[in-house]
């Protein structure tokens, strides 16, 4: 991979040498349990699977950044977190497999993935597919490689836009939205948009910072953008790995018109945790915003500017203190703040 970078000249190079090796290693790995059978766990809910296989590749990745880059912190989905990487300016934020739905049914929609971020951006990623041997690197600023070989977007029109399967699944496929492909893992979405086999790509649910580091690296090596649905930015390296809403990406003029669409349509996005100073705080219109005031439980599925669901938590207790809005989105609303917080309680009574 990397011989087709040296003219670059990168900075990156030491970075980007360890991060493709130990994708190549954990994929390995990954490859060699899929021969060998899987048990699968869960950890919030069926939603939610995890395996021997995510723990092993992400103590293999973290041991190996480790390693080579003793001064750097480090966040994975699978290993306890630690504070002390926010005292640190570079990050490596790892995925060892995004997709463990898609990897535990046959699917080869999974992949390993390594970002790295620097002062809360993301500058480097590695996304490695080991079903089917794609390993796709980018440097911020340098450009995007698609096993060895220079690849970036491409002009064209209608757009493809990338979706998640389970919300198409659930819910986009009833939506006359134009251009829609479900795939699995968000990371290998934005390796392919990064590469020019799409264009854009959003979310409904939230997503984690492991789940997206990576391929943001990817996508704005290729000139592209990936922010929140909000318009807000993704800074990395949080007190809270986990985003409060979807996400949307990709070449800017098809963010731009996805967009426009997403808001005709009124297609939603779960908030989770909204408070005053979010602009979406404003759906919930003046009394609703009295109420609500200084809460800090308040989780929310809203689109086309008004509000398709709500939770109010009691996040100590998980005690759901009011709940409303139509059925089929405040399922899905509670869905996601199941994944961010754990097993709700109803109040008794």
């Amino acid at each position: 991979m990397l011989a087709g970078m040296r003219a670059a000249d990168t900075r990156w190079q030491a970075e980007a040498r360890a991060a493709e090796r130990l994708a190549r290693e954990a994929g390995a790995l990954l490859r060699r349990h899929l021969h060998a059978g899987l048990v699968v766990e869960h950890k919030t809910s069926v939603h939610d699977p995890v395996t021997a296989a995510d723990r092993e590749a992400s103590a293999l990745i973290l041991a190996g950044l480790g390693a080579a880059f003793p001064e750097d912190g480090l966040l994975s989905e699978e290993e306890a977190d630690s504070p002390q990487r926010l005292t640190r300016e570079r990050v490596w934020i790892v995925d060892p497999i995004d997709g463990t739905k898609e990897f535990t049914t046959g699917s080869p929609d999974f992949c390993v993935s390594i970002g790295l971020a620097v002062s809360g951006e993301a500058v480097l990623g590695a996304v490695y597919a080991p079903a089917t041997d794609e390993l796709f690197l980018g440097i911020v600023g340098e450009g995007v490689w698609k096993n060895g070989e220079k690849v970036g977007f491409r002009d064209r029109f209608p757009y493809v836009v990338s979706v998640s399967d389970s919300e198409h699944r659930l819910e986009l496929w009833r939506h006359d939205l134009p251009g829609m492909h479900p795939s699995g893992s968000i990371a290998l979405k934005l390796a392919r948009i990064a590469a020019g086999e799409a264009d854009v790509t959003f979310s409904m649910s939230p997503r984690s910072e492991w789940d997206l580091c990576a391929g943001d690296a990817l996508v704005r090596a290729a000139g592209g953008l990936l922010r929140r649905r909000d318009g807000r930015p993704i800074r990395y390296n949080s007190p809270q790995a986990g985003l409060e809403q979807g996400i949307i990406g990709g070449r800017p003029e098809a963010v731009e018109w996805l967009e426009d669409e997403l808001f005709r349509r009124a297609l939603p996005t779960t908030h989770l945790g909204l408070s005053a100073a979010d602009p979406a705080w404003a759906v919930l219109g003046e009394g609703e915003c009295r109420a609500l005031a200084g809460h800090r439980g308040v989780f929310v599925r809203h689109g086309g500017g008004r509000v398709l669901a709500l939770l109010v938590v009691d996040q100590e207790r998980r005690l759901v203190e009011r709940s409303g809005g139509d059925a089929a989105h405040l399922a899905r609303l509670t869905r996601d703040v199941v994944r961010a917080l754990g097993p709700l309680q109803e109040p008794l009574g």
